[in-house]
Formats: structure tokens, sequence, C-alpha cells
């Protein structure tokens, strides 16, 4: 059976570095030390005003085309994962594609919040399966979200920051590639986080603005058990799909929003926590960029070899969730 495996990986931060002793100044009271200890964050990084989203994910794709040795022209498709867009309309693909020179490639964005990356892949996959004019596939996670952040809620604010993280997928003719993948949304939190001015539902207004509906709030509390429900059983269930015990799963690459959530998770199936590969300590939470950024983080350190078996398990705003198992494809 045809698949589709990664073949390259590239990330991007931002210059400007921010550490956690920026927010004790600013609110006057120690937030680093709940936020190394609970969230495993010592820094982040913010993008310069100069910077919007395709800049950041056109200095990863880069990265990764030059780790594939290829070039623009020679993507037949590029798929942006965001929910920081450049537009509204029209889609930060197209912008990427322009900027890159990638002439011969289709465009669009997905929308699925912080688990964007991994349905992007998911997607990129199927294209390369079902279509052989579709060699070569790009795949990026973007996310500026200091763009968006409400300074005065400290809860927010210290947390999120900046990035890119991309990925080539072509077609693979052996044992390695995407594998399976599992989609999962409970829309029943769709109001509870998000960026909710500026589309049809709630136009941007003084009354908007006032309420803050053009930057990023938690207008209801998500129950912490949510991921640490939700991820093993998916986690367990795509396992089973491809007839392999959790203990043949040599790295996993989460959503980097909460060390707490992600060491549970690994708790429940007695999984070392050394099996998750983490970047949030140096980059923040970078939301759609974030499994990306920690993807490629892992290759730059030689920390896969051809033949493992990695799982990137994302969730997001939406509640929107996704889960995939990959034979991993070249030793890094």
């Amino acid at each position: 059976m045809r698949k589709a495996k990664i073949i390259s990986t590239g990330h991007y931060a931002p210059e400007r570095v921010v550490p956690n002793s920026y927010f004790n100044n600013l609110y006057n009271e120690d937030v680093d030390t709940f936020l190394k200890a609970n969230r495993n964050i010592y820094e982040r990084r913010y993008a310069s005003d100069l910077q919007v989203t395709s800049d950041l994910i056109v200095e990863a794709a880069k990265k990764a085309l030059t780790a594939a040795n290829l070039q623009a022209k020679d993507l037949n498709l590029i798929i942006v994962a965001t929910d920081t867009p450049d537009y509204i309309s029209p889609s930060t693909a197209s912008v990427v594609q322009y900027k890159l020179g990638a002439v011969n490639a289709g465009t669009f964005d997905i929308n699925t919040a912080c688990a964007g990356f991994v349905t992007a892949v998911d997607v990129a996959s199927k294209f390369i399966v079902s279509d052989d004019q579709y060699k070569y596939v790009l795949v990026i996670g973007g996310y500026l979200m200091s763009r968006y952040l409400d300074f005065s809620d400290k809860k927010i604010a210290t947390l999120f920051a900046d990035g890119a993280g991309a990925a080539i997928l072509a077609s693979s003719n052996d044992e390695t590639g995407v594998l399976r993948t599992k989609l999962f949304t409970d829309g029943q939190y769709h109001d509870y986080m998000g960026i909710y001015g500026g589309g049809t539902a709630i136009k941007i207004t003084a009354d908007a603005i006032a309420n803050k509906d053009h930057l990023l709030r938690f207008a209801k509390k998500i129950p912490l058990e949510t991921n640490v429900t939700y991820w093993p059983r998916f986690i367990k269930e795509v396992a089973e799909g491809i007839q392999q015990p959790i203990s043949a799963i040599d790295k996993f690459f989460f959503t980097q929003i909460n060390i707490n959530s992600i060491n549970q998770t690994l708790d429940s199936f007695n999984v070392p926590h050394e099996k998750s590969h983490n970047v949030m300590n140096k980059y923040g939470y970078t939301g759609s960029a974030a499994i990306g950024m920690a993807l490629s983080d892992a290759v730059e350190h030689h920390q896969l070899k051809k033949n493992d078996l990695i799982f990137l398990v994302g969730s997001g705003g939406g509640m929107a969730m996704a889960v995939s198992a990959i034979r991993w494809a070249y030793d890094t």
C-alpha cells in the first residue's frame, strides 16, 4: 500500500528571547517558579514588529527544503496550519507560496488550532497516497500569538509564544511513513478559548475591543483533566490500530502547553518521561507550531533513527485533537 513519509523538517524561533524574569518584573511577583515547575517554561520567543506569521513560516520552510535537498519549485502543495493567519482572507499559505517562490504548488490553510500540525500531516499524507501528482508536500505550523495576548492576564500571557515548524512529505516505498491518524473534536468547548473577534460572529467594534474579543481569551475554564482523559484513549486506539503495544513507541511529541499533562499521560502507560521530546523550556507554548518545532528539534539533536515508531499528539481550541503514528524514515 502506498504511504507518505516525512523526508525533512525545519523550525524557526524569532530572535527576541523573553525569559521568565521579564514577567517577574512586569507583574512584580515571582511567576518564574510556577512556570518552571508546572509548565516547564523557562523562556520563549517573540516575533519583531516587522514580522508576520508567513515570515516565520518561510524561515522554517527554507530549512526543511535545504534538509531535503529540494528547491521551492519542487513543491506540489503547501498546507499551512495556523490560527494566527496573516489575514482572515486570503490564506496564509498563498502568501508563503509567493514568498518562497514555490510556483508549482497549490495551497490552503488548516485551522484546528493547536492540533493543526498533526492534522495537516494527516491531510498531506492522504493527498500523496491518493494522487501521484503530489510528489512533495510542505506542511507548516505557524504561530504568532504574541500579537493577540492580553498582558493584564498573567495566566495566559506568560505561556504563549511565536514560532514555526515545518515538514516535507513524499511517497514511501518501504514500511516507513504515516501509519494511522485519529482526529477528534469535542465541540462543546468551542467557546471556551479563542480569539473571537473579527469573524462573522463578533464584529470588531468599540464594544468588542472593550470586551477584549480581539485578543486571546479563556472565556470559560477548560477542565484540567481534558487532555489526560483524551490523550491516553486516542494513543491506545491508534496503537491498537497499527497492532503495536505502547511500549513499542520510541518517541512522543505532545502539544507543549503543560508538562504535567504530558507526564500524567506517560505515567498512565508506565512509559518513561524521557520518551517525550519537549521544547517548551526554550520556546514557550507555540500552539499550532509546537509539535512541528519539537519534531524538528529532535531531528536537529539526532534523537531519531530509521524505523523508530513516533506518535504526534496534538490538542487545541475547539476542542480539536489529533494523534498520528509514524514510522520514521531516516537516521538523524
